[in-house]
């Protein structure tokens, strides 16, 4: 079939080859167009989906801090990649944080310690391509701040150019905080992290709730006036006993962002593989985490079926495939019926 009787069926006149208007440089645009189209429409593990339902503003500094003077609570929840942003995002969550957690979570390690700044980076990338109206920060990984607060404003932009995050997030209180005054100083807004911090655990003991005794809750306090002081625009309050948190926060002009520090904090954060359940039956669960879901029984319950249809032939059936007019598939048949006959005829 000649190329002009193709391009007749399908192109305007208009676009049809002449002596004077080749055909390629007369479909090239058309082809351009359709090939982008097709790009957009048919890109088979394409992650995004349809747009925000409830469409939202996008959330900042001024919003969060609108929000806490509105006594109203401030929703975070972590995310490590782009699928766990986008349903965050899609949710409504106010900050997503992409927390040093997904070392254990994302990357199988033991702890937040083995986590390095590069890590998090390249997963800082792939949650801000999600996240379309959630105010996002990242973690500053352990060894990546602790030197000098002039590597820690290093780090810090990096985070933000390079990971395209809006806020950094460190741990320490009092010995950080002349580090996050350098970073503040430089316009990079800082969420602190005081009382259980996990990047020290080998220090404090291991996993230990802070504060329980009056010392110990003074300290806590003493961290989180610091902080404030130092400009965080807020702070995480992190296993804690839940009256010496909603203290500590009646203190502070900042918001609070409780995780195991009881309800009487300004917000809320939690990992968001623990809240969902995407992990198998029996894995450890600290005291404050509620389960909301059990990702893991879904997924298990799909890859089961998907593996029993494949061993079975019911995947994929009819309505999974794509058909071929009878007529080119005789055709094609036939014409390899035909090549091998005459391979048959060569050798014999």
């Amino acid at each position: 079939m000649s190329r002009s009787v193709t391009a007749s069926r399908c192109l305007p006149t208009s676009l049809i080859s002449s002596p004077k208007r080749p055909w390629s440089a007369a479909v090239a645009p058309l082809c351009a167009s359709l090939r982008s189209q097709w790009q957009v429409r048919r890109s088979s593990h394409s992650p995004l989906g349809n747009p925000l339902a409830a469409q939202r503003k996008k959330v900042t500094i001024n919003t969060l801090r609108a929000l806490h003077q509105k006594d109203e609570p401030i929703t975070m929840i972590t995310a490590h990649d782009f699928p766990s942003a986008h349903v965050a995002d899609h949710a409504g969550m106010d900050i997503i944080l992409v927390g040093d957690s997904l070392a254990m979570v994302a990357l199988g390690m033991e702890d937040t310690s083995e986590v390095v700044l590069e890590e998090m980076i390249l997963h800082c990338r792939s949650v801000s391509r999600a996240t379309k109206a959630a105010f996002t920060i990242g973690d500053l990984p352990m060894g990546s701040y602790e030197i000098a607060p002039e590597q820690a404003l290093e780090s810090a932009v990096k985070v933000i150019k390079e990971g395209r995050v809006q806020a950094v997030k460190l741990e320490g209180g009092v010995e950080y905080a002349t580090t996050i005054e350098k970073i503040t100083r430089a316009g990079i807004p800082v969420l602190g992290h005081v009382g259980l911090t996990p990047q020290r655990q080998h220090s404090i003991g291991g996993f230990r709730v802070q504060g329980k005794t009056t010392l110990g809750a003074l300290k806590v306090l003493e961290d989180a006036l610091a902080v404030q002081a130092a400009g965080c625009f807020a702070v995480v309050i992190e296993a804690v006993p839940a009256e010496v948190a909603a203290l500590i926060t009646k203190k502070l002009k900042i918001p609070t962002i409780g995780i195991g520090a009881g309800n009487g904090c300004s917000g809320q954060v939690l990992v968001q593989a623990d809240m969902s359940g995407n992990f198998p039956p029996g894995r450890f669960l600290p005291k404050f985490v509620k389960q909301y879901g059990n990702v893991w029984a879904e997924s298990m319950k799909a890859i089961e079926a998907y593996k029993s249809e494949v061993k079975s032939r019911q995947y994929p059936a009819p309505a999974h495939t794509y058909p071929m007019p009878p007529e080119e598939y005789t055709e094609f048949e036939r014409l390899i019926d035909s090549k091998r006959d005459a391979t048959v005829c060569t050798f014999s």
